[in-house]
């Protein structure tokens, strides 16, 4: 079997938590590169690191590899973490065809690894986890470079047992979230089943079975997905927006199909139309060991699929991140510039009238953002890409309803005139660059928020309250009448009118007393006494009437419908017995 000219190199991201590996894992996949300084070595790209077929036959020891596999080779996108995979999209999917979720073996899922997971899920996107950082088990025996069953073969027994311990809590995790996954070399099906692969990014142990395993999984799965036509229009997706010395503002692309040639017709999404323009360069990166040089690019006439280049062109100030760029003839012109708007429009969404407002960086995070703002059922009114500016902030001011007056930003900056206007208009603001921290705490504050605006109306409401006049108990007779009682539902505040079993107001409150001292409030079970201006006992009132405190419609109505939850069981009952009693004569009292 040999490499199959039509088949493009499958496009891998690394992604996982800060600190478990990601970086080390591209610097020692390209690390090689240098070492080997020959033809089929490891090529550096813009944004990208390709390791041909020929490189990873060598690293794994098995030059029949070549012959096996008909891909021809793979292609890693530099940027590292799970927001590279978001940001960079192809046609309506993510860029990647393949994931390798990296952990550190020793600290296991941290929420990046998690919110990697999530991803993973909604674009349905194979992937393997690669559990880091073997070299860090006590008493472990390195072997640089080797395969890691050479490795852990050869490590001492409590060595191996430590190793298991912690690779199977990783395995749990992964069953905690849905997956099914066991150690690569045990699985029948990596299509029911993860393979999970431990490496050591310092040492380069596994790493050859790492590359074994991607290519077994883009030549068993993808073959179908890396079809491309050569001599068709270039697509691609940009990485970076960047200015380049003596050339400008530039973009480096990753790009998935077709060819671009200098002086071709680009069309680039940005945040306003989408631009058109022409290739004035194609710059490739020199060979790694002359990369330090000033000169760091190559200029070519053209490149094809897949590979990351840096495109100059006039006008690509306002190239967004994650968007689109296509070639295009005078014939296409027309549609393709259709097709790019419309990827943008789809992301500029107003899908509520009322709602959060939201920023983030690019079109894949503000796609990942909104799918999870979904997921929690907040609504969005306004979801934009860029950098939160004055006008957003003068927006969000105008919205009335404080759990929607806010500004949410992903891996966005706060432009300096919009911090002002923030700070003078009192807007919350909530920015991260982790989405599922972002949501948790807008969630948290709405919660603080409403417990908060609960407990200052419920201090202003009139709440339920039952009592009974006490046997024996009359103290006075009018003006005030004293009157010993028992609260027997709810509680009863001085300054509050009174009602019969008829709904009467037969008084107000004047005053409580318990046990010789004057109290503001007396609750369910207390015996006390109560001065009560208006009644004469024995006209009005008598010993042994049960009384209400009487509600307010307006409160009647927010304690059913907006605090029932607030109240305890015996307030409730005292509620339903007043409602009852309140909607004899009129059913639709409060409702």
């Amino acid at each position: 079997m040999s490499v199959n000219e039509n088949l493009r190199t499958p496009i891998v991201c690394v992604m996982g938590h800060v600190d478990h590996g990601k970086t080390s894992l591209l610097d020692l996949i390209r690390g090689s590169a240098v070492v080997a300084g020959e033809a089929g070595a490891i090529t550096q790209h813009i944004g990208a690191t390709e390791v041909p077929i020929d490189a990873i036959a060598e690293k794994c020891g098995n030059d029949a590899m070549k012959d096996k596999f008909i891909v021809p080779g793979l292609l890693f996108i530099d940027t590292p973490g799970h927001h590279a995979f978001t940001s960079l999209r192809s046609r309506g999917g993510a860029l990647a065809d393949l994931a390798v979720v990296i952990v550190d073996i020793n600290e296991g899922f941290m929420p990046q690894t998690i919110e990697s997971l999530e991803i993973l899920k909604r674009f349905k996107t194979p992937f393997v986890v690669v559990a880091n950082k073997i070299d860090r088990i006590h008493g472990w025996n390195p072997k640089p470079g080797s395969s890691f069953i050479q490795t852990y073969n050869s490590q001492a027994e409590h060595v191996r047992s430590a190793l298991d311990t912690k690779f199977y809590e990783i395995v749990g995790e992964l069953y905690n979230h849905g997956f099914n996954s066991e150690r690569y070399d045990r699985v029948a099906d990596f299509q029911k089943t993860i393979g999970v692969i431990p490496i050591s990014a310092l040492t380069g142990e596994g790493i050859p079975d790492l590359l074994m395993v991607l290519l077994g999984l883009a030549q068993k799965f993808l073959e179908s997905n890396l079809h491309y036509t050569a001599d068709g229009p270039g697509e691609g997706t940009i990485l970076e927006v960047k200015d380049e010395k003596g050339l400008g503002t530039t973009i480096d692309i990753i790009l998935y199909d077709g060819t671009i040639h200098k002086g071709d017709t680009i069309v680039v999404g940005s945040l306003g139309e989408p631009i058109q323009t022409k290739v004035r360069a194609i710059l490739k990166p020199r060979a790694l060991e002359e990369i330090i040089t000033e000169d760091r690019f190559e200029k070519v006439d053209s490149v094809t699929a897949a590979i990351g280049v840096k495109l100059s062109a006039p006008g690509l100030d306002d190239a967004l991140s994650g968007a689109t760029v296509k070639v295009a003839t005078p014939e296409t012109l027309d549609s393709v510039v259709e097709d790019i708007k419309g990827e943008l429009e789809d992301v500029q969404i107003n899908t509520d009238s009322m709602g959060v407002t939201i920023k983030a960086d690019t079109i894949g995070s503000l796609e990942a953002l909104v799918n999870e703002l979904q997921k929690e059922e907040i609504p969005i009114r306004k979801a934009e890409v860029g950098d939160i500016a004055q006008r957003d902030i003068v927006e969000v001011s105008a919205i009335e309803d404080p759990f929607y007056s806010v500004m949410i930003g992903f891996n966005v900056k706060l432009l300096p005139d919009a911090k002002e206007k923030a700070q003078d208009a009192n807007i919350k603001l909530f920015m991260n660059n982790v989405i599922y921290r972002l949501i948790d705490e807008y969630k948290d504050w709405v919660k603080e928020q409403k417990a908060k605006s609960e407990e200052n109306i419920s201090q202003m409401i009139v709440k339920p309250g039952k009592f009974t006049l006490l046997p024996g108990c009359t103290f006075r007779q009018s003006k005030p009448a004293v009157v010993g009682v028992r609260i027997t539902g709810g509680s009863i505040k001085t300054n509050v009118q009174v009602t019969n079993d008829q709904g009467i107001v037969v008084g107000v409150v004047k005053g409580l007393q318990s046990e010789g001292e004057n109290i503001k409030e007396a609750h369910t079970g207390m015996e006390v006494a109560m001065a009560l201006e208006g009644p004469t006992v024995g006209r009005q009132i008598k010993e042994n009437d049960v009384l209400f405190s009487n509600i307010p419609e307006k409160h009647a109505k927010i304690l059913e419908h907006e605090l029932i939850d607030t109240l305890k069981p015996d307030e409730i009952d005292t509620l339903d017995v007043f409602l009852e009693i309140k909607r004899r004569e009129n059913p639709f009292w409060a409702k």
